[in-house]
């Protein structure tokens, strides 16, 4: 499952599948065949994140599934360099060079939407998916967002066994993570520790969190690929009256919300993401 129908080559720097990372670049798990498809998760997520989509996916692409720098299994960023989008979309453009990989699809969730708006802006990308992107308030990240994120690292950081242990019960994952699931008494307790485990472990949660604070998502080039933003009727952390700012997106974005979804859409309506990002991706089929 690790050659495309293009013959792209491996990523020099992980085991398909597997992912596993080398001395040098992001992790990727690498999957499937066909056009590449990178994934690009959100801040305190890891790659396992798209595991809901990713076989769905990589039936008709090759899926290039990244840890952002400081995120799952990618050391964090060195240099100095602050963690906003735009240099973590610089890192993920390297590694797409170093890779071979031309001109790929792109879907990013929350900061990794954001990203991949950033991406766009560095190179060409054939299609855009957002999913519940980050950047898009009005000047710097609301107040009610950083703090609620802050918290829920707090917890997961200096928690995790109470919080993993207490979540074995439905109605506590409801009262844990309302914010970011739609049903989060729908979750299994292996995700609840892979999710809790992932995000209290980030060294680059808190450097990226920091960086966004004051800073919005802008324009810096005409993205003429297809563009489908999607947000979850049920996003409880980046509200609607604050965080859905669309003057800087392209004016062909396509604008949905996803009916029972949550900020976490991959987990809330994997199939109906999958399909939305296959549809943006279909679109730009000969």
């Amino acid at each position: 499952m690790s050659r495309n129908r293009k013959g792209d080559p491996a990523p020099t720097d992980a085991h398909p599948r597997t992912g596993r990372p080398g001395p040098r670049g992001p992790a990727v798990t690498k999957a499937g065949a066909g056009p590449p498809l990178v994934l690009l998760h959100g801040a305190g997520s890891a790659r396992s994140s798209w595991e809901p989509v990713l076989d769905r996916l990589a039936g008709s692409h090759t899926v290039y599934a990244v840890d952002l720098p400081g995120h799952g299994e990618s050391e964090p960023l060195s240099g100095g360099h602050a963690s906003t989008p735009r240099r973590l979309a610089e890192v993920v453009a390297t590694a797409l060079d170093e890779w071979g990989v031309g001109t790929p699809h792109v879907a990013g969730h929350s900061v990794g939407g954001w990203t991949a708006l950033e991406l766009a802006n560095l190179r060409p990308v054939a299609s855009l998916t957002l999913l519940a992107p980050a950047g898009l308030w009005k000047k710097g990240q609301p107040t009610y967002c950083l703090v609620s994120l802050f918290l829920t690292w707090a917890g997961c950081r200096f928690a995790a066994r109470p919080l993993t242990a207490l979540a074995r019960r439905a109605w506590a994952r409801r009262l844990l993570f309302w914010q970011l699931f739609a049903h989060p008494e729908r979750l299994s307790h292996q995700d609840v520790v892979r999710d809790v485990t992932a995000l209290g472990r980030a060294p680059g949660f808190l450097p990226t969190l920091w960086a966004v604070r004051k800073i919005r998502y802008r324009a810096r080039r005409d993205v003429v690929a297809p563009v489908t933003l999607v947000f979850g009727a049920s996003d409880r952390l980046l509200l609607a009256r604050q965080s859905r700012f669309t003057d800087q997106l392209p004016p062909h974005t396509r604008q949905l919300v996803l009916p029972d979804a949550g900020h976490q859409l991959v987990s809330d309506a994997p199939e109906a993401v999958s399909r939305l990002i296959l549809a943006t991706t279909e679109t730009t089929a000969p």
